[in-house]
């Protein structure tokens, strides 16, 4: 039976010798790049870090560059460069955090989230980052000394939306209504009004903003004793283990060269 030349055959037949190790070398490579992905120059992995622009000094944003700022976007940048990831910082609210994780918009959450047990059911925490605590708030000229959330009873109570803080509140069943807000610069305003009686927030960032100059008619309670004592923590998808694995060895690596101590020392948290 007579075999047929195929169209490549007689193409590398009619050419000469050098042209015919040509083809066959474009033909190879043309056929491998279309079996697997060319690697060649390829960029480091980037991370895509959700933060938020309203937790000065931990995330914040600096009106000046436009870009999210603070301890926690200095620390994830720190690790990303010890880990060999790129890191892309994108802003987003705080109660958008968890659902922009479990959806994928982001990789990991690097804000002053405290790590709980429930929300240790829906995504994965690293080790500890900062401890934390709440703290309240209440109007500069106020002479009540409260010592617990029992002395507020019958009050009207508020606290940022999507913080630990509200569902605690609630739970008491204690106040006369405990209102929610998008920020904590709004709840600091209603406290400033009288609208509400006293405020629950993150203690360092309130203390930070405080020692800023900022609310001067407001005050941190002084003999209040908070009940939420935890740690913050990057927060990344729920099973994510590899990744978690890396940003743990890499904070591991930046507190015994005292790397963390630095950059929180430097924002004016101890």
């Amino acid at each position: 039976m007579k075999t047929t030349p195929s169209m490549v055959q007689r193409m590398a037949l009619a050419l000469s010798p050098a042209r015919h190790w040509l083809l066959a070398a474009s033909l190879a490579i043309g056929c491998a790049s279309s079996l697997t992905p060319s690697t060649a120059g390829a960029a480091e992995q980037t991370l895509t870090v959700g933060s938020t622009p309203s937790g000065i000094p931990f995330t914040f944003l600096d009106v000046e560059t436009n870009e999210i700022t603070g301890a926690m976007v200095d620390l994830i940048k720190a690790v990303g460069e010890d880990a060999g990831y790129d890191i892309a910082i994108q802003q987003s609210q705080f109660s958008s955090l968890i659902p922009s994780l479990r959806t994928g918009k982001i990789d990991v959450i690097s804000a002053a989230m405290l790590k709980t047990p429930e929300r240790a059911e829906v995504v994965d925490f690293s080790h500890d980052i900062f401890p934390y605590a709440e703290g309240l708030v209440v109007q500069g000229d106020n002479g009540t000394h409260y010592t617990t959330l029992d002395d507020l009873a019958g009050e009207v109570i508020g606290a940022q939306v999507g913080t630990t803080y509200i569902e605690h509140l609630n739970s008491l069943g204690i106040f006369a209504e405990v209102r929610s807000y998008n920020t904590l610069a709004d709840m600091m305003h209603d406290i400033s009004l009288g609208r509400i009686t006293a405020g629950i927030g993150d203690e360092p960032i309130i203390a930070y903003q405080f020692s800023q100059d900022r609310f001067p008619e407001l005050k941190l309670a002084e003999d209040y004793q908070p009940e939420m004592v935890g740690q913050v923590g990057f927060a990344v998808k729920k099973g994510n283990s590899e990744l978690l694995a890396d940003l743990n060895a890499s904070l591991t690596r930046l507190k015994e060269q005292g790397k963390v101590d630095a950059i929180f020392t430097e924002w004016g948290l101890k």
